[in-house]
């Protein structure tokens, strides 16, 4: 028997506990509500999944939830880059995704039929620096590596150099790089800058390279929005808002299990492949407000993000039409009145 087993839990009984709708102690779920509810218009689901990062957790422990709201067909569309992940979304390719706040808002500004429906996590950039950064404003002038131009990286630090009052547009020199790449970079001393998201920061600060600059996790004002948010295509929750709802729910809910169990959550996250480091994993899953869905305002989330992007040539869209053309809160609403503080 494995160590994670004889802990308490198997991570199947981790996750069937998670999935009954008996398990009102551990989640929150009052069961009238739940065994009321009508089945879901369809039992297929497929969420865009991306190939690195492991901030968004709760998207993979609630696999087996997911399976406990009626889908029986239940599919991760594995996709390499975040325009590629929400183009499928877009397109309808998959239904549902938790991403980054402004990659959803730069998306909806060029016209792709998504919609907001709540918030997941907050935190996870981490942005780090060598000597010759100290601060944020030290990053003019300097070189910064992100992913690519436009991914989460590269929008949330545009937004953050603006907050500074520095031009992310002129101020800074962006350069694209894996991320092992980058941390490489990074140690040599040959970028300035490095912003990524689990499990790289915690990589960063075992091998003692560069040191953190900002942390959006619990530094203001980043700390006091979603960083992620669950969204999905637009059509399908117009079609299927009864199954829209209880995805949502499992995912809400896995967020909680997030918070609740992070050792077990760690090892399933290493059981299926998502990450190779468990220590990494836990530092992530221990570090992250995951069980705070339920006090932020989605709603401000997406305007604060939407409001700078758009204030600094980023997005074309106001935060106000973008609100009233692009999210839906019905579904977190229910859920909030549903599932027990």
């Amino acid at each position: 028997m494995s160590n994670h087993q004889s802990e308490g839990w198997s991570r199947r009984e981790f996750l069937t506990k998670a999935t009954l709708a008996g398990t009102a102690g551990l989640l929150g779920l009052k069961s009238s509500s739940f065994a009321a509810e009508p089945p879901p218009e369809t039992t297929r689901l497929k969420i865009a999944d991306l190939a690195r990062g492991i901030c968004v957790a709760p998207t993979y422990v609630a696999e087996e939830l997911l399976r406990g709201e009626g889908f029986t067909e239940l599919q991760y569309v594995k996709k390499e880059n975040q325009d590629d992940r929400l183009r499928a979304v877009a397109t309808g390719e998959a239904q549902m995704i938790v991403t980054f706040v402004s990659s959803l808002v730069s998306r909806l500004d060029a016209g792709d039929p998504l919609v907001f429906l709540a918030g997941s996590h907050v935190g996870c950039f981490e942005l780090f620096g060598t000597e010759r950064v100290r601060a944020i404003r030290d990053l003019r002038g300097r070189t910064v590596a992100i992913a690519q131009n436009g991914s989460p990286e590269h929008l949330f630090l545009s937004v953050v150099l603006a907050h500074v009052g520095l031009d992310p547009h002129r101020d800074v020199r962006w350069v694209a790089h894996p991320a092992a790449e980058a941390i490489e970079l990074l140690a040599a001393g040959k970028i300035d800058a490095f912003l990524s998201f689990p499990p790289v920061p915690q990589e960063l600060r075992a091998r003692k390279i560069g040191h953190p600059i900002l942390n959006s996790t619990v530094d203001r004002p980043w700390s006091q929005y979603f960083c992620c948010m669950i969204a999905a295509n637009r059509d399908f929750v117009r079609r299927c808002p009864v199954a829209t709802k209880r995805a949502v729910r499992a995912i809400v809910k896995s967020a909680n299990v997030c918070a609740l169990e992070p050792e077990r959550t760690a090892r399933l996250l290493v059981d299926k492949g998502y990450t190779a480091r468990y220590d990494y994993a836990l530092q992530t899953m221990q570090e992250l407000p995951y069980g705070k869905w339920r006090e932020y305002d989605p709603e401000d989330s997406v305007r604060f993000y939407a409001l700078s992007l758009h204030d600094i040539g980023m997005i074309k869209t106001g935060p106000n039409k973008l609100i009233a053309q692009a999210t839906d809160w019905r579904f977190i609403r229910e859920l909030k009145k549903e599932l027990k503080g």
